[in-house]
């Protein structure tokens, strides 16, 4: 298939994951229900959706080239099958067993039976192929050295004319030996054989095979019969594939994906070399006036500061976010500390009323709680799939791609996220340069006050 269909494959896909979230979304802030037959339903749509989707965003990671595409196919990926695990831990705990049945479901969604089916997904397997190799080679070799595999013992040399005369020298012994059990069983019937039977048993007994035959026969005839009606309604509802193509189309297929395979790993080679060319690229050329925007803002926001408080300020931590947080702070001290202290006693005050309200709870709790119903479980996966909906929405639905028939990398995605990193270490790295200038500053400013009082 060309990369229009994966790319139309992958929209499908998502469109489901879409309707999925935001049914997610409600049940997570929706109330209890104690109708558990309603609640294994909706469980039940959410885990068809998820399993629909996975299948699909996972012929699309296996097949499409485009090595952007592919890592955000491969977050929302993840994300799905974290979500399918969690809903089939609901099932479980809706219908107090393994095993779910959706026979309703799939009737009302016109969901065939095998596109419902969980598949284990390509990449588990071609992505760990060298690993699984090497175990398996492992332990063959141990199996091999504790002695529960036999050495494969060299046979003798001979020549194809003396392997074909072997060959025929047991062939013929076996067909001599065939041919002797047989005329002996011949032998010992005609000894058994004395007397000859009467004209009227002879027809009796004709009669009696013929009768036989006959039941044997019919019965034969109306199994085949069944049978074949049977296939054909199966054929018809879709319950069982087709005729498969012919081999030479298949072979093709099975061709054209380890190509596309191929051309993942090339395009993949390339995207990576181009993370690197294109960092440095920044770093040379945009790095020099980064530093100096830097440097104004940062000197800019410190004289600021210096005037409103007159003392010198101290720059954010790493773990607070760095110089990167100067700009959302406050000027002066006072006026943070004033801003600060209304919010600890309204927390404070927070507090104090949660206590009591948990108090009165406990009060008013009965002996014996009331089952309270079935409530969606948080889920772990649900925001990283939204995150990613919404970037897919963003950057890949609507992108016209016909100027790239190639399906390489694009290059002003790799610009814009690489730029954003590049001045971030460089905020870090004009950080400690001015942790250090600040000090050096606060010295000769202390100094120069103490010459000027003497």
């Amino acid at each position: 298939m060309s990369h229009i269909t994966y790319s139309k494959i992958w929209a499908e896909a998502q469109a489901i994951l879409d309707e999925a979230t935001k049914i997610d979304v409600e049940q997570q802030s929706a109330k209890p229900t104690k109708d558990k037959s309603e609640a294994r339903r909706t469980v039940g749509r959410l885990y068809l959706k998820y399993i629909l989707a996975i299948n699909k965003l996972d012929e699309c990671y296996d097949q499409i080239v485009q090595p952007q595409k592919r890592l955000l196919i491969r977050r929302v990926l993840d994300a799905s099958i974290g979500r399918f695990i969690e809903l089939k831990h609901e099932l479980v705990n809706i219908d107090l067993s393994e095993f779910s049945y959706f026979d309703d479901l799939l009737l009302e969604m016109r969901i065939l039976p095998n596109e419902a089916e969980v598949k284990v997904p390509t990449y588990y397997r071609r992505e760990r192929e060298s690993e699984i190799k090497e175990r398996r080679q492992t332990i063959d070799r141990i199996m091999r050295e504790l002695g529960f595999f036999e050495d494969d013992a060299t046979g003798i040399i001979m020549t194809e004319d003396k392997a074909i005369r072997l060959i025929q020298t047991h062939e013929r012994g076996r067909q001599g030996r065939l041919r002797a059990q047989f005329m002996k069983e011949i032998r010992s019937l005609k000894d058994k054989i004395k007397v000859e039977q009467k004209e009227e048993e002879l027809e009796e007994s004709s009669r009696k095979a013929a009768l036989k035959i006959q039941k044997i026969w019919r019965g034969y005839i109306t199994r085949r019969r069944i049978r074949k009606r049977v296939v054909e309604e199966m054929l018809l509802i879709g319950m069982l594939p087709g005729a498969y193509t012919s081999t030479e189309e298949r072979k093709r297929a099975e061709e054209v994906k380890e190509l596309r395979r191929e051309l993942q790993a090339e395009r993949e080679i390339e995207f990576q070399n181009a993370l690197v060319t294109i960092k440095d690229q920044i770093y040379h050329t945009r790095g020099p006036v980064m530093m100096e925007e830097m440097a104004d803002e940062v000197r800019a926001w410190f004289s600021g500061y210096k005037e409103q408080t007159g003392k010198f300020p101290d720059l954010p931590s790493e773990e607070a976010g760095g110089s990167a947080l100067i700009f959302s702070r406050q000027g002066a001290e006072s006026e943070r500390s004033k801003s600060t202290a209304p919010s600890s006693k309204e927390s404070r005050r927070g507090t104090k009323g949660k206590k009591s309200k948990e108090k009165e709870e406990v009060k008013k709790r009965p002996d014996e709680e009331e089952d309270p119903g079935f409530k969606m479980s948080p889920s772990s996966f649900l925001a990283e799939l939204m995150v990613a909906g919404s970037e897919y929405d963003e950057t890949w639905k609507t992108l016209d791609e016909r100027a790239n028939p190639m399906q390489t990398y694009y290059e002003e995605f790799i610009k814009k996220e690489k730029t954003a990193q590049v001045e971030a270490e460089l905020r870090k790295v004009w950080s400690n340069f001015f942790n250090l200038s600040s000090e050096i500053e606060k010295v000769s400013y202390q100094k120069l006050y103490r010459i000027l009082i003497m």
